[in-house]
C-alpha cells in the first residue's frame, strides 16, 4: 500500500493530490492543512519508487501499475468521489485512473503535464528511455545531485524537499524504478483517451507554471481547448514546478477552486 500525508475531515469531500517526478507527496505539504481547514479530506500518497513508497519488484514502478495502484489506495482509503489534483507524472498517471474511474471523480485540477496521444517526450525523458544511456544517467545520480538539478530549475526548493526529493534515486531499486516507469509506455497508448477528461464533464482547474520548460504551457491551453469550462491559470514567475515555486499563490487558487466545487449543484 502507497505511503501518504492527509489531513481534514471530509465535511465537504475529498481531495486526492497525486504528485511527479522526482517529488513525492512532500510537494503538497503545504496545501495540506489549508485545504483541511476548509472543510475537505486531503490525501496525497507517494506513488511507487518515491518519498516513503518502496518499490515492491519488477513491474510495480511501471505506468499501468502505477495506476492500479492509486485505484487500491483509493479504496483502502475509503475515498469517495475526489477533487484530483495531478502534477507532471501525476498528470499521466492520474488522469488515466479518471478516465478509468469516472464514478470516482468529481472534479480535477491539472498541472504541468499532459495527457495527449500525439505527445512528445522532453530530452530527460528521451535519455532515461533510452538503454545504456538511461542506466548511465541514474547511476550517475546521487541525491545532491537531484537537489542540484532541481535547483538549477525551481526558485523556490527548500532545503526539506530537496532532501525528500532526492530519495527517489537513493537506492539501485529506486533508481531502477525510475527507469521502468519512463519505459513502461508510450503516448500513443493514450489514443483510447482522447476526448475522455471532456467526457467526464466535472469542474476542472488548469494551473500552470509559465515558464515551463518541460511541459509547456502550450499543454495547458490545449487542455483548455479540449475541456469546454475549463478554468486556465497561469502562474507568472513560475516554472514546472509551480507548486515549490508559488506555494502561497497555488494554495490560495486550489482554495477559490474547491469553494466553488463545493458551492456547485
Amino acid at each position: 500500500m502507497l505511503a501518504h500525508r492527509e489531513a481534514g475531515t471530509a465535511v465537504n469531500g475529498d481531495v486526492l493530490l497525486v504528485h511527479g517526478f522526482p517529488e513525492s507527496s512532500r510537494m503538497f505539504a503545504p496545501l495540506l492543512e489549508p485545504i483541511a481547514q476548509a472543510g475537505w479530506r486531503a490525501v496525497a500518497p507517494d506513488l511507487v519508487g518515491f518519498g516513503d513508497s518502496e518499490p515492491a519488484g519488477p513491474g510495480s514502478a511501471a505506468w499501468a501499475a502505477q495506476v492500479e495502484a492509486l485505484e487500491a489506495f483509493r479504496q483502502d482509503q475509503g475515498l469517495d468521489r475526489v477533487v484530483l489534483v495531478v502534477h507532471d507524472w501525476g498528470g499521466l498517471i492520474g488522469l488515466r485512473w479518471a478516465c478509468d474511474h469516472p464514478e470516482a471523480v468529481r472534479a480535477l485540477s491539472i498541472s504541468d503535464t499532459g495527457f495527449f496521444s500525439d505527445g512528445e517526450w522532453h530530452d530527460l525523458a528521451k535519455t532515461l528511455r533510452t538503454p545504456g544511456a538511461g542506466e548511465d544517467l541514474v547511476d550517475q545520480l546521487t541525491p545532491d545531485a537531484v537537489a542540484g538539478l532541481l535547483r538549477a530549475v525551481s526558485s523556490g526548493m527548500s532545503d526539506d524537499a530537496l532532501a525528500d526529493y532526492g530519495r527517489v534515486v537513493s537506492t539501485p531499486q529506486r533508481r531502477a524504478a525510475i527507469l521502468e516507469l519512463y519505459r513502461s509506455g508510450e503516448f500513443s497508448e493514450l489514443a483510447p483517451y482522447d476526448g475522455r477528461l471532456a467526457d467526464l464533464g466535472v469542474p476542472t482547474l488548469l494551473l500552470w507554471g509559465a515558464d515551463d520548460p518541460f511541459a509547456p504551457v502550450a499543454a495547458a491551453h490545449r487542455f483548455h481547448e479540449e475541456i469546454p469550462g475549463s478554468e486556465l491559470i497561469v502562474v507568472e514567475g513560475a516554472g514546472h514546478f509551480v507548486y515549490d515555486d508559488a506555494p502561497e499563490r497555488c494554495t490560495d487558487v486550489i482554495l477559490s477552486f474547491l469553494d466553488r466545487v463545493a458551492s456547485a449543484p
